[in-house]
């Protein structure tokens, strides 16, 4: 009986050892496991599709490096299928169930702003690669203590109206000499401010704003908005495209609306619009971060080759941002030497990185867009690229330039335009 106690004795002293080590091994575990990362994407949405992928080539190249600290990244991919509430939800399980400690997500700024207030909640850092909302940092710099953990790693709404701005009036008024432009722009969150501020900065680059529609992105047939446009004999149409893009464009080009589309077509910066628009594309100018065969900086041409090669595809413009996001965050816990959410923010403010879109760095909270990817020479500015024949040809800057514009021979240019 004695002998059957000191043995249940021990067995009980060894549970309860083992129980007391339990969370140390649990804490070293975590200290040594892989650094987790959630990253919510839209699979079957054009301009999204390419987030999840080039997360994970992020990853990838971070974990052949030598991982961070040691430890490897691990990307956990939701698909929120274009929808905030779904991605509220992928974003609560990313962070209570799959225990990631940072999240990259959407390409949507209704999905960025239904998330942002459950990173505050959870105290979660979240960048998004593709939102272009300037509510985002708005919220940031209103309530900085909330809304700390939210990040922009994309040119937000205002940025990518002045880049139109610039380049119409380098290239547009100062080289085609055009003179007038209809704003045809998608009614969303994210073109509400470039709306805005396109109608501030076009007429200081040259052109005079003759017409301004907003449409509803369910719109199927642009019959009656093409035809309002011509109506009104504008030298461009500047377009503020993302949820949609293919629609128009084969209208356009069926229709033979005799004016050219330039500004923004989110849906234009991937490879596969050609195919997807069946040429129709040709001629259609776009802003973009990047492209595949433009150095932008030193990790531009072999993300996009890298991409190529596995995916069979160009990623699009959130691909680019959304892979210099992963790598931001690993900088981040790299430098602070922690996942703790609240160091990891304070690292992601100091954030100097060389990323494909160029040298990424923050503003800070006292800025009107805190948080958001900071713009302009030697930092972020984005480049536009015409459909010529089946390939996105490079137009400006000029220092970037590989071809001339062309148009299609529907298009017709005024007088000044086509001396």
């Amino acid at each position: 009986m004695k002998a059957g106690t000191r043995k249940l004795l021990g067995l009980l002293a060894g549970g309860v050892a083992l129980g007391a080590l339990g969370p140390i091994q649990a804490a070293v575990a975590a200290d040594s496991g892989p650094i987790k990362i959630g990253v919510i994407g839209e699979e079957s949405a054009v301009a999204g599709a390419s987030i999840t992928k080039a997360a994970q080539l992020a990853a990838d190249d971070i974990n052949q490096a030598g991982g961070v600290n040691g430890r490897k990244i691990e990307v956990i991919v939701y698909d929120d299928h274009s929808s905030a509430t779904d991605a509220v939800r992928a974003f609560q399980r990313a962070v209570k169930q799959d225990h990631v400690v940072a999240v990259v997500a959407s390409y949507i700024s209704e999905v960025a702003l239904a998330i942002e207030p459950w990173a505050a909640r959870l105290h979660t850092p979240f960048i998004t690669p593709g939102a272009a909302s300037t509510l985002i940092s708005k919220n940031v710099h209103d309530n900085y203590d909330k809304n700390k953990y939210t990040f922009h790693g994309y040119i937000n709404s205002a940025f990518q109206a002045d880049g139109v701005c610039a380049f119409s009036h380098d290239v547009l008024v100062g080289k085609l000499h055009m003179k007038t432009a209809a704003i045809m722009s998608e009614d969303a969150a994210w073109t509400t401010p470039l709306d805005a501020e396109l109608a501030k900065c076009l007429p200081k680059a040259g052109l005079k704003v003759v017409d301004h529609i907003r449409f509803n992105p369910d719109t199927t047939d642009f019959t009656p908005i093409f035809n309002k446009i011509e109506g009104e004999h504008p030298d461009v149409i500047e377009t503020g495209m993302a949820h949609v893009g293919v629609q128009p464009t084969v209208q356009w080009h069926q229709q033979q609306v005799p004016v050219p589309m330039s500004g923004i077509s989110a849906q234009a910066t991937t490879s596969s619009f050609w195919k997807d628009t069946n040429g129709a594309a040709e001629g259609v100018i776009t802003y973009t971060a990047a492209t595949s065969d433009v150095a932008l900086t030193p990790k531009t041409i072999p993300f996009a080759e890298a991409y190529q090669k596995k995916f069979a595809a160009s990623p699009s413009y959130s691909g680019y941002a959304s892979y210099d996001a992963v790598q931001v965050i690993a900088d981040a816990i790299k430098r602070a030497k922690s996942t703790d959410p609240d160091k990891m923010v304070a690292a992601l403010e100091k954030t100097d990185l060389v990323g494909t879109q160029g040298r990424i760095q923050f503003y800070g909270k006292d800025s009107q867009y805190a948080h958001a990817l900071k713009y302009g020479k030697d930092l972020v500015t984005g480049l536009f690229v015409q459909w010529q024949n089946g390939k996105q040809v490079p137009i400006w800057p000029d220092s970037l330039a590989k071809a001339k514009i062309a148009f299609p021979s529907f298009i017709k240019l005024n007088e000044a335009s086509s001396q």
